[in-house]
């Protein structure tokens, strides 16, 4: 849970020069070409979370069935 709370912070104070050391040292690593293929993985994935969090706020949403349709009406004879 630290994690989660220092990476936000630390994100959050990079200025110009320090994105362009990262940008340079992913660009090293991955080379040019690989680059487009992790960007576009990594929009494909952000976009299948978005819309499992879209189906999951839609769930949530939807109104409670009532179980009373499923029971079978019970004979008033019977006691």
């Amino acid at each position: 849970m630290i994690n989660a709370i220092i990476l936000p912070l630390f994100l959050g104070n990079l200025r110009g020069w320090e994105w362009i050391i990262i940008f340079l040292a992913i660009l090293l690593l991955f080379g040019g070409k690989k680059i487009p293929e992790l960007m576009r993985g990594l929009g494909k994935g952000v976009h299948s979370f978005r819309k499992g969090m879209q189906d999951a706020k839609k769930e949530m949403e939807m109104p409670i069935e009532d179980d009373e349709k499923d029971e079978k009406p019970k004979d008033k004879d019977k006691a």
